[in-house]
């Protein structure tokens, strides 16, 4: 259910009017500036150069169970230990 903005009422109005007229730091919008304005983007985290991706992966529970009893950041361990053994079978190929 969506709510309706509750407007202030005129004396209330008034009173938000006062205020912003007597802050020297700010200034009651105009219409072209209103017109100007353009909505935040929340573009979340930057873009990675080598964005990892999100797999649906089975795994031995032992192996699990092994990087999860370090606690927090299994996963990040995890992918370290595949990047590692990567590493290795390149330099075995050549």
């Amino acid at each position: 259910m969506q709510r309706k903005p509750k407007l202030p009422t005129l004396a209330e109005d008034r009173a938000i009017r006062a205020g912003i007229a007597a802050d020297p730091d700010t200034h009651e919008l105009t219409r072209e500036e209103i017109k100007s304005l353009k909505p935040h983007r929340f573009g979340g985290r930057p873009k990675l150069a080598n964005p990892k991706l999100a797999v649906k992966l089975r795994i031995d529970a032992h192996i699990v169970q092994f990087f999860r009893s370090d606690g927090a950041g299994w996963q990040t361990r995890l992918n370290a230990a595949l990047v590692e053994h990567v590493a290795r079978a390149r330099r075995k190929r050549g």
